[in-house]
C-alpha cells in the first residue's frame, strides 16, 4: 500500500511538473524545472538534461545539477546510445558497463554507480535531448522508476520543444529589434535633404542589401562656400560594414573640421583606419571638394571608381586614384586630381554594387551598361536618373536577390552657367 501511495505521489506531481510546464515560457527556467522534479520523483543524487544539436550532431548539457556545461558526440556513452536507439536504458553499475564514458566523472570529480537514461522526443517524434538522472538513493533503478521517468520525459520532450521555439522566436525578434534600431541610426546618418549650391543640382542616393549597409555618402558644407562630397564602401555588407563606414564617415568629418588638405585628410583617415581594422577589412572612398566658383572639384579616389563624368562630348570614366583606405598604414599621396564641370555636365559615383549586379546568366550589369544609360538620360532631374538607374538595374537582374549595397553621388552644373 505505501508503495501505491508512493506512485500515486509521484504521478500526481508529474501531472504538477507537466502543468508548470505549460506556463513556463523560459527554457533555462524550463529544464532547471524538469531537472528537479527527476531527482524528486527518481529519488537520485542528480539529474541532467542533454539537449541534441542536430547542426553539429552533438548532445550538451545546458543545465545540470552540480555540474558544467558539457558537449560530446551525440553517438557516444550511454546518454548517445539513448538518443540513437530512442529507448530507456537502466544501467546497475556504470562503471561495468562498456557504453559508459567515464570522462564526464573525471572531468566533474563524480561518481557515477547507476544510472537512466531516456530520450526526449517532441510530438513528431524529433530528437529533442536525452534525459539522464544518476545514483538512485538507497539501490539501483527499478521497473517502476522508469515508467516514472518515461512519463516525466514525455512531457519534458513536448515542452522542452516548445520553449526551444519560443526562445528561437524571441531571439529573432530580438535580432531584428536591435536590427531596426541600427538601420534607423545608420539611415539617420544619411544627409536629410540634398545641398542646394547656386548653379548646380547634386542628389544622393542609398540603397542596403541588408538591414543595415557597408556604403555612406555625405555632404559637408565648408565656410568657404565650399562643398566636400563623400562617398565610402566597406567591404561587405550587413552590421559589421555599417559600423566600419560609419567610422569612417565620423573620421572623414572630423579631419574636415580641421583641415580641407585633402591630402592630409586622406593619410590621417587611412592610418587610423588601418590600426583598427583587421586585414580582412578595408574602404573604397571617394573625398572631394566642390568650388563652384571655380566650377572645380578636387578628389582623392581611395580604391573608388570608376568614376563617370557625363558631357555633350560623351562620357569620360576614370579609375581610382589611390588604394583603399586601410590597404597599408602609411601612404603617400600623390596632389588631388581634379574635374572641371562644364554647362550640362553630369558626375556620376556609383559604389560597385551596381556594376556588379549580375543577371541569371551571371553577367555583370557594367560600366558600359551604366555609361550608355547616363549618355542617353542624362538631362533629367538626378533624383528621377538613380530612381531609374536603379530600376533598369533590377530590370537587367530578373529578380535575382540584391547582393551588395547601392549608393549613388550626382553632381551636376546647369546648362545655363559659363
Amino acid at each position: 500500500m505505501p508503495d501505491l501511495q508512493r506512485e500515486n505521489a509521484n504521478l500526481r506531481r508529474i501531472l504538477e511538473i507537466a502543468r508548470q510546464m505549460a506556463t513556463t515560457t523560459d527554457l533555462d527556467a524550463l529544464l532547471g524545472m524538469i531537472v528537479e522534479a527527476a531527482c524528486e520523483v527518481l529519488d537520485c543524487e542528480r539529474a541532467t538534461i542533454f539537449l541534441y544539436d542536430p547542426q553539429r550532431d552533438e548532445l550538451y548539457s545546458r543545465v545540470a545539477r552540480g555540474v558544467e556545461e558539457i558537449r560530446f558526440p551525440a553517438d557516444r556513452g550511454i546518454a548517445g546510445q539513448a538518443a540513437r536507439q530512442r529507448c530507456c536504458i537502466n544501467v546497475r553499475d556504470a562503471y561495468a558497463d562498456c557504453r559508459f564514458n567515464p570522462e564526464i566523472d573525471r572531468k566533474t570529480g563524480y561518481r557515477t554507480c547507476n544510472l537512466l537514461a531516456l530520450p526526449l522526443e517532441n510530438i513528431r517524434g524529433d530528437l529533442i535531448g536525452v534525459l539522464q538522472a544518476l545514483n538512485k538513493r538507497g539501490g539501483c533503478f527499478d521497473g517502476a522508476d522508469e515508467e516514472l521517468a518515461r512519463a516525466l520525459s514525455a512531457q519534458a520532450g513536448v515542452a522542452l520543444d516548445r520553449g526551444r521555439l519560443l526562445e528561437e522566436y524571441a531571439e529573432k525578434q530580438r535580432m531584428q529589434r536591435d536590427l531596426d534600431i541600427a538601420r534607423e541610426i545608420q539611415q539617420g546618418l544619411f544627409p536629410r535633404r540634398n545641398p542646394l549650391i547656386a548653379g548646380y543640382e547634386l542628389a544622393g542616393w542609398n540603397r542596403p542589401a541588408d538591414e543595415t549597409g557597408g556604403d555612406a555618402y555625405d555632404f559637408v558644407s565648408l565656410d568657404d562656400g565650399r562643398l566636400a562630397v563623400l562617398l565610402a564602401d566597406a567591404t561587405g555588407h550587413g552590421i559589421g560594414a555599417a559600423l566600419v563606414v560609419a567610422q569612417c564617415r565620423a573620421l572623414l568629418r572630423a579631419m574636415l573640421s580641421v583641415t580641407t588638405d585633402l591630402r592630409v585628410v586622406a593619410a590621417r583617415v587611412n592610418r587610423l583606419l588601418s590600426e583598427d581594422l583587421t586585414a580582412n577589412r578595408f574602404v573604397t572612398a571617394f573625398l572631394g571638394v566642390l568650388d563652384p566658383h571655380s566650377h572645380r572639384l578636387e578628389y582623392v579616389a581611395g580604391g573608388q571608381g570608376p568614376l563617370l563624368m557625363v558631357s555633350p562630348r560623351g562620357v569620360e570614366s576614370r579609375p581610382a586614384s589611390e588604394l583603399p583606405f586601410a590597404v597599408a598604414p602609411e601612404i603617400s599621396y600623390d596632389p588631388p586630381e581634379q574635374f572641371d564641370f562644364e554647362p550640362g555636365s553630369t558626375l556620376a559615383l556609383l559604389t560597385d554594387g551596381f556594376y556588379e549586379a549580375v543577371n541569371p546568366a551571371d553577367e555583370q550589369f557594367g560600366e558600359a551598361r551604366v555609361a550608355a544609360f547616363l549618355r542617353q538620360r542624362g538631362t533629367m532631374p538626378l533624383d528621377r536618373l538613380v530612381a531609374e538607374l536603379y530600376a533598369e538595374v533590377q530590370r537587367f537582374t530578373q529578380g535575382r536577390p540584391q547582393a551588395d549595397d547601392l549608393t549613388a553621388v550626382l553632381i551636376r552644373r546647369d546648362s545655363g552657367q559659363r
